[in-house]
C-alpha cells in the first residue's frame, strides 16, 4: 500500500499536567496532587504523532514561540518523524495546564495562546497540502485559511470540532468547509441532537466516550464498542489517536466499520501509554 500523505494546519502546545483525586468544585479550597509533569500537548500535536505512528507521511504546519517551550515542542515532533513548517513568532507558544482525574475527567485552563499576524511560510505550506491525501484543518485562527486553501487544492477536508454544541460561530467554518467532520458527545444537549447533527452531514464520526463511537456515512449509521483498556493511564490525546486511526484506515481502503474499528483500537493503545502517541 502507498505511504499515505497527510497535510495537517493546527495548534501544538507545552502543557504542565497535575493529576488529582477529583476536579477541583467551584469554592475557595486547597487541592493536593498526586503527580505532576510537563509534556508536549495540542490537538494538531497528537494528530501527526498518532498519524506518523501508523505509517503515514505527515506535514505539520503549526505556530510556536521563539522560546524554550517552542524548541522542546518542534524537537519532539521531528523526532517522531513529523515534517513540521513552523510559524515562529516573537510571543510565547501556547501552554495549557490540564487537570485530570483518575476516572478520565480533565479541566485544560490555556495559558498561552499564540497569535500569527504575518505567516512567513505559506508557500512551503501550500505546496505539502497540494500533494497530501487528506487535509486536517484544526480549530485554530491561524489553521482557518487552509479550509480555503484545500477546497482550492481539491484536497479532502477532514475536521475535528471536539466539543462542537451546534451552534458555536468560531466552529461554522470549519463545519462547512469539512468533508469529514468528528466531533465527541461533551458539547450537545442531548444524543438526539448529536445524532440528528451527523445524519445531517455526508461523513461524520463522534466519539462517545466509554460507549464507543457512531458514524454516519452516505445515510447510513454505523457504531463501534470502545476497546478494551486494561488501565487507563492517560486520557490526553484519546481522541485525536481514534481521529488518525480512522484516517489511516480510511484512506487505505477500508469501509466505515473497518475505519472505526481501526480508530477505537488507536484510541485504546493511547490510553494505555503516558504519552499523546502510544508507546511501541
Amino acid at each position: 500500500m502507498r505511504e499515505p500523505k497527510v497535510f495537517i494546519a493546527g495548534p501544538v502546545s507545552w502543557n504542565q499536567l497535575v493529576a488529582v483525586e477529583k476536579l477541583p468544585e467551584p469554592r475557595p479550597h486547597a487541592v493536593f496532587a498526586s503527580d505532576h509533569w510537563f509534556a508536549l500537548g495540542g490537538t494538531s500535536a497528537g494528530k501527526a504523532l498518532n498519524l506518523a505512528a501508523l505509517g503515514a507521511r505527515v506535514t505539520l504546519r503549526t505556530v510556536v514561540g521563539d522560546d524554550e517551550a517552542g524548541r522542546l515542542v518542534l524537537d519532539k515532533l521531528r523526532a517522531a518523524g513529523v515534517e513540521v513548517i513552523a510559524e515562529v513568532i516573537d510571543g510565547a507558544t501556547e501552554r495549557h495546564l490540564n487537570l485530570m482525574d483518575p476516572r478520565g475527567g480533565r479541566l485544560s485552563i490555556y495559558l498561552e495562546l499564540p497569535r500569527l499576524r504575518s505567516p512567513r511560510h505559506d508557500d512551503r505550506a501550500l505546496e505539502a497540502l497540494a500533494g497530501a491525501d487528506a487535509a486536517v484543518v484544526d480549530l485554530a485562527d491561524h489553521a482557518r485559511p487552509f479550509l480555503a486553501a484545500a477546497r482550492t487544492a481539491d484536497v479532502p477536508v477532514w475536521c475535528d470540532l471536539h466539543d462542537y454544541d451546534g451552534a458555536s460561530a468560531f466552529h461554522q467554518d470549519f463545519v462547512d468547509a469539512a468533508d469529514h467532520v468528528f466531533l465527541n458527545d461533551d458539547g450537545m444537549a442531548t444524543h438526539a441532537d448529536l445524532m440528528r447533527f451527523i445524519t445531517s452531514r455526508r461523513a461524520a464520526v463522534a466519539t462517545l466516550g466509554a460507549e464507543g463511537a457512531v458514524a454516519a456515512v452516505d445515510g447510513a449509521v454505523h457504531r463501534v464498542a470502545a476497546a478494551p483498556v486494561e488501565r487507563i493511564v492517560d486520557t490526553n490525546g484519546a481522541g485525536d489517536a481514534f481521529f488518525s486511526g480512522y484516517l489511516v484506515a480510511h484512506l487505505g481502503g477500508a469501509d466505515v466499520p473497518g475505519a472505526l474499528a481501526a480508530g477505537a483500537a488507536q484510541a485504546a493503545r493511547c490510553l494505555a501509554s503516558p504519552e499523546l502517541a502510544p508507546l511501541d
